[in-house]
This record gives C-alpha cells, structure tokens and sequence, in this order.
C-alpha cells in the first residue's frame, strides 16, 4: 500500500511521529516528510537517523501556506500535531483551538487542495467526553 509513496507526519517530531517514522522507515517508502515547527527537534532526528528517505519541513498547522508548500505530492498524511498537554489548553485555550481545530482544518484544506489520497488524524481519549479545553478542542477537529 505504502510502496513508492510520499508520506507527511505533521508533528513528526513528537512520540507518535516518532513511532510510526520508524514503522515506515524499514519499508519501501519513498520519502517521509516530517512536518513540526521545532526546529531543534527536526535537526536531532536528522542527525540520528541519517537517511536519505527523510525530508524535513519548518512549519506550523496554524499557517496554511507552510502545509500547502510540504503537501505537493504527498499520497498520505499522518496528522498528529497538536497540543496535547491538559494544563496548558486550560490556561491557554484559544491557542488549542487554533492548533487542535483551524490547524486540523487547515491540514484537511490542504490535503483536499493536494490531491492526498488519505489522512490519518490522531485523537485523543478525552475527545469521547470532553470536559476541559484539550478534550473539547480535539472533539472540534474532528466535527
């Protein structure tokens, strides 16, 4: 299924992007775009795992002309960027609902405007029965 094709991980840096980047690594992929906006992050995995199948984009779901530009040609995507971090969306909840819900919407845009054959989005247990702010912003995204 995923033979020759391009995959994008949005938020590829973190502990899900890592996981399935090192799924798909041993396969006959042809590339794997990791998506995020730490810098940092992307520079440690670059160097770790030295692989010419790796290209690694800087930008933000929030910024729909950064996805735009690292979707052309990608076949699917693995949507798993967001703020995940309970106390931080109660403090701060209208920036999970511009990361958890524009910037879910806007992965969604782009994916439709780039002819990506599938996305897969992440979701969280606390989506079923959202009584905080992460929970109701990731319930949101996938209205």
């Amino acid at each position: 299924m995923f033979d020759d094709k391009v995959l994008l991980i949005t938020g590829g840096t973190g502990s899900f992007g890592n996981t399935v980047l090192k799924r798909f690594l041993t396969t006959s992929v042809r590339e794997i775009r990791i998506f995020s906006r730490d810098e940092k992050k992307q520079e440690e995995m670059r160097i770790a795992l030295n692989d010419s199948k790796l290209k690694f984009y800087i930008g933000d779901v929030r910024d729909y002309a950064s996805l735009d530009q690292a979707m052309r040609g990608v076949d699917y995507v693995f949507h798993a960027a967001a703020l995940k971090q309970v106390p931080s969306c109660e403090f701060y909840p209208m920036e999970a609902v511009r990361t958890n819900v524009i910037g879910t919407e806007n992965v969604m845009n782009a994916a439709q405007a780039n002819g990506v054959k599938r996305v897969v989005v992440l979701s969280t247990d606390k989506a079923v029965y959202p009584i905080n702010a992460m929970g109701i912003s990731k319930a949101m995204a996938e209205s």
